[in-house]
């Protein structure tokens, strides 16, 4: 069973687009919650399946979306470190800059 940790910032992230999601369609909870950990137990069995974003982030991170949002992880950690989970349509570079 490959495994993944969240930082932090990683954590609220999620627990926000939940909450959100929740206010405006509850029945959607479960799957982005369930599409999101399926998504991020892949890329700790695969880490090279992310592509990079040198425009987005001057570290290595590697990112993958599901649905409206980019999972944001470090490929060469073990267990997989997940950074953040931010929507796409975000400014997604000064949220990783911060």
């Amino acid at each position: 069973m490959s495994q993944f940790v969240l930082t932090p910032a990683a954590e609220g992230d999620i627990r926000e687009i939940l909450d959100y999601i929740e206010r405006d369609n509850p029945s959607a909870v479960n799957r982005v919650s369930e599409g999101l950990r399926d998504a991020m137990r892949l890329l700790a069995e695969r880490p090279g399946i992310g592509h990079t974003r040198a425009d987005l982030a001057r570290e290595p991170v590697r990112f993958w979306p599901v649905f409206s949002y980019l999972v944001i992880y470090r490929p060469e950690t073990k267990p997989l470190e997940v950074v953040r989970v931010l929507r796409g349509k975000r400014d997604v570079r000064r949220l990783l800059e911060e």
